[in-house]
C-alpha cells in the first residue's frame, strides 16, 4: 500500500486512449482541492527512466521480450524509490501514467510472456506498492490507432505492432480490471473528454 497520508492513482490503457490528458485534467482539480499533486510516468519519470524509454520505445532495434520485461522493472524500481514514496510519505497525491499493470497488459498479453511472472518480477521490484485507484481508459485499437496516426512525431514500437497485439493487451486490462473491480475505474475512452474527467473526479473524491 502507499504511504499513510498520500494517495497513488494511476491510469491505465492502450497508447492513444487520453492517459495524459485525463491526469492532467485531475491534477489541475485536485490543485484546486489544495492538494499537492505529484505527475509522473512510468516509463521515463526519472532520469535513468528517461533512458530506458528511449530503449523500449523508440530503439528500432530487437529487443527480447524478457529483456525488454526486465528494462521496464528496473525503471520502476528506480521511480518507485526515488519519486514515488517519497512523494506518498509527504501525503502528495501521485498521479502516474503506468505502472504495473502496463507491463502485465502489454509485456505479459502483448509479448506473450507469463503475466504473472510479469507481475511478480514488478512486485518484487515496488516492494509491492499498490495503487488505491487505478483508472483505465477503455478504447477498441482501431480507434486509437487512429487517434495515434493522427498524433505521432516520432517512431514508437509498441504502437508499430499490429492490430493483434493491441487487441490483446486491450483484452488483457480488461481482464485485470474485472479480477481487482475494488482497485479500478474502467472508463469508456470514446466518451467526451469532460464526461471522462467528471467520472474520475466523483471516484476521487471518494477516496479524499
Amino acid at each position: 500500500m502507499s504511504g499513510a497520508d498520500g494517495l497513488f492513482i494511476t491510469f491505465e490503457g492502450g497508447d492513444g486512449s487520453g492517459k495524459t490528458t485525463q491526469a492532467e485534467l485531475l491534477g489541475a482539480w485536485l490543485a484546486e482541492q489544495g492538494r499537492a499533486v505529484v505527475r509522473t510516468r512510468e516509463p521515463g519519470g526519472t532520469a535513468f527512466g528517461a533512458d530506458v524509454r528511449e530503449i523500449v520505445l523508440h530503439s528500432r532495434g530487437d529487443i527480447d521480450p524478457r529483456a525488454e520485461a526486465l528494462l521496464y522493472a528496473a525503471d520502476r524500481a528506480h521511480h518507485i524509490a526515488t519519486i514515488v514514496r517519497p512523494a506518498l510519505d509527504r501525503g502528495d497525491v501521485v498521479l502516474q501514467d503506468r505502472y504495473i499493470d502496463s507491463s502485465v497488459a502489454y509485456q505479459g498479453a502483448g509479448r506473450v510472456l507469463d503475466p504473472e511472472a510479469v507481475r511478480g518480477i514488478s512486485a518484487w521490484a515496488t516492494g509491492g506498492l499498490a495503487p488505491q485507484l487505478t483508472v483505465l481508459l477503455d478504447l477498441d485499437a482501431a480507434t486509437a490507432r487512429g487517434r495515434l496516426d493522427a498524433a505521432r512525431t516520432r517512431y514508437d514500437r509498441l504502437e508499430a505492432e499490429a492490430a493483434e497485439f493491441h487487441e490483446r493487451v486491450r483484452e488483457a486490462y480488461l481482464a485485470i480490471a474485472a479480477a481487482e473491480p475494488g482497485r479500478f475505474l474502467v472508463v469508456d475512452a470514446a466518451l467526451p473528454v469532460d464526461e471522462i474527467a467528471a467520472l474520475v473526479r466523483d471516484r476521487v473524491a471518494e477516496l479524499l
